[in-house]
């Protein structure tokens, strides 16, 4: 079995910054960390292949800095890992990035399940993942927190608003997981051993069956036309009395700038 585990760096700061030109991200010399639901598809993965065999490959599409959170994957005991790295890469929307990543997971070839996390904490679009498997003609099931495999099939229970349903699934085919359906480990001291030596095989546009005005920021359909800090809200005031004075208060006030 070959599982390919799409991550995703994100800022592990609230301090972000916003490129006034593009609009987008500012990553570089920003401290970052692997995805949170992320981690719980590597697990996934993991779990899939201790159970059945095969091999783990975790892919990335980034700047060079993604390096580092390869090496934590590899340090959780993946096989393989693949940074997609280019210049003409950058600045992509979900949809030049599901795009991206397919044509990489294409290059890989004979992959039998596709793990997401169920969104990035970043962007919390929720849109890469079903967005690969469109790219890929695949079959795809979001929010799962439970999987097993039989005869090249997938069962799955995917969390719904009132409850959950169980699915059915051949492979090939892509899914983005819960935090309910793992622990994520911790690194091993000998995966810790392997990280440190690894060396990243990084993909470029060279090296990818693409179209490339599909690529990066011209080919991002999304458009931000304007990226603002809110202005911080006045003090708030509590009104004292009883409820029936409270309520009369706030009646009079509402009044007083015709709201009411």
């Amino acid at each position: 079995m070959k599982i390919v585990v799409c991550i995703k760096q994100v800022p592990d700061t609230t301090e972000v910054r916003i490129d006034p030109v593009t609009h987008t991200l500012v990553r570089e010399g920003v401290p970052s960390i692997i995805n949170p639901f992320d981690e719980n598809a590597i697990e996934a993965g993991l779990e899939l292949k201790e159970k059945y065999g095969g091999t783990v490959i975790v892919i990335s599409m980034g700047p060079p800095q993604v390096k580092e959170s390869l090496k934590e994957a590899i340090a959780m005991g993946v096989d393989e890992t693949i940074l997609v790295s280019d210049r003409k890469f950058a600045g992509a929307d979900t949809w030049a990035t599901s795009y991206t990543l397919a044509k990489a997971i294409e290059k890989i070839g004979d992959v039998d399940i596709i793990f997401f996390g169920k969104q990035a904490i970043d962007g919390d679009t929720a849109q890469v993942g079903p967005g690969v498997a469109e790219n890929l003609n695949l079959p795809q099931v979001a929010y799962i927190r439970k999987i097993d495999v039989a005869d090249n099939v997938a069962t799955v229970e995917r969390v719904m608003e009132d409850g959950h349903e169980v699915i059915e699934v051949e492979l090939p085919a892509v899914f983005t997981v819960l935090k309910e359906i793992n622990e994520p480990r911790l690194p091993s001291l000998r995966g810790k051993m392997k990280a440190r030596k690894a060396e990243i095989p990084v993909w470029t546009v060279a090296d990818l069956n693409v179209e490339e005005e599909n690529l990066g920021l011209d080919g991002s359909p999304t458009f931000v036309s304007k990226v603002f800090t809110p202005e911080p809200r006045g003090e708030g005031e509590i009104i004292q009395g009883s409820p029936e004075e409270q309520a009369a208060e706030v009646v009079k006030r509402l009044r007083e700038v015709k709201l009411v």
